[in-house]
């Protein structure tokens, strides 16, 4: 296999820059020291000892869940080798405790795996997001924080524009752009380690034979090993491994997602599989060529023969509209 491309890196990124150049252009960036003055990486360059006090003073108190799971997976977080469940288990805890158990381990060549995901600073850690200002994200969209040791996050997607930023610990990130879904031979979507589908594939030591087209997602693939103070731009979609290198990690992320909330992209996905999967394949290629049209193309070049007007429920959003497609959807639900 080739070696992977690595991710374009940018230095001295203001908020007029990224608005007009990085997010307009919908490809990863790697944001080189966007958070350097942060106190929280100043302290986790002094020592992981440092950093886990300095988190501790925010502490909330708050229990929150965190995944842990045995030596034997070797922080591959995932499912039973059968798929009848996952090869961890979520426990509660404090954000203190498990800072504590992760300084314990450090020297430990085998330690269980251990990770917080997500957490939310708002109501976890009391104050963080006062003291880490970030510039580039409106301060309504809060922080959330990632704790643990070697873990690795299968490729996965989010439903967001996303800024990861490097605190402690070291991470290697896997970036796949969304129209190589077809190639990453995804899991189920309603059974999934955290709420959206993964690849099946390892990523370092990919099933080829089991597996072939997975070879095409890895020529288009991107990669990138960041440093505490650096900062990964992950476009809405983007496909994305995440490996944490050290035996103590620590990762701040904002999520946001600017688009209106109509309703439920998932949802829509499940009622498509409902109606339409099923279908004989001509029947399946009608509605294919009708979603291409009505829903994938610019309603510039799809309906612009029409006024806005003359549209009906397919013409601009608006409250009317998205009431009377509501009541619409609702009654097809009854139906039998």
């Amino acid at each position: 296999m080739n070696e992977t491309a690595q991710i374009l890196v940018r230095h001295h990124i203001d908020l007029k820059t990224f608005r007009e150049e990085i997010v307009p252009a919908c490809k990863p960036v790697v944001l080189k020291g966007l958070v350097d003055d942060w106190p929280a990486v100043q302290a986790a360059r002094e020592s992981p000892r440092a950093l886990a006090n300095f988190i501790q003073r925010f502490d909330s108190g708050k229990q929150i869940l965190m995944m842990e799971g045995p030596p034997s997976i070797r922080g591959r977080l995932f499912y039973r080798e059968d798929m009848s469940g996952f090869n961890f288990e979520r426990r509660p805890t404090l954000i203190s405790s498990m800072l504590e158990r992760l300084l314990a381990q450090v020297a430990d060549p085998d330690p269980p795996t251990l990770f917080i995901e997500s957490a939310p600073t708002e109501t976890s850690l009391i104050g963080f997001a006062d003291a880490h200002v970030m510039p580039l994200v409106a301060p309504e969209y809060q922080p959330r924080i990632w704790i643990g040791n070697f873990v690795t996050v299968r490729t996965h997607f989010d439903l967001y524009e996303n800024i990861a930023c490097v605190i402690g610990g070291r991470r290697r990130f896997t970036l796949f752009p969304p129209d190589q879904a077809s190639n990453l031979y995804l899991g189920p979507v309603d059974f999934t380690p955290s709420g959206v589908p993964v690849s099946m594939v390892a990523l370092h030591e990919p099933d080829l034979a089991r597996f072939p087209r997975f070879a095409t997602a890895l020529e288009h693939a991107q990669s990138a090993e960041l440093a505490p103070g650096d900062a990964l731009y992950i476009p809405y979609g983007w496909w994305h491994h995440v490996e944490s290198l050290t035996p103590f990690n620590v990762l701040v992320n904002y999520w946001w997602n600017p688009a209106p909330k109509l309703g439920s992209p998932f949802g829509v996905l499940l009622h498509a599989a409902l109606s339409l999967r099923d279908m004989p394949a001509d029947q399946r290629a009608v509605w294919r060529a009708l979603f291409d049209h009505y829903i994938f193309t610019d309603p510039a070049i799809s309906m612009g023969h029409l006024t806005p007007e003359q549209r009906g429920l397919l013409g601009p959003p608006s409250a009317a509209r998205t009431r009377e497609i509501r009541n619409i959807l609702a009654q097809t639900f009854t139906r039998p």
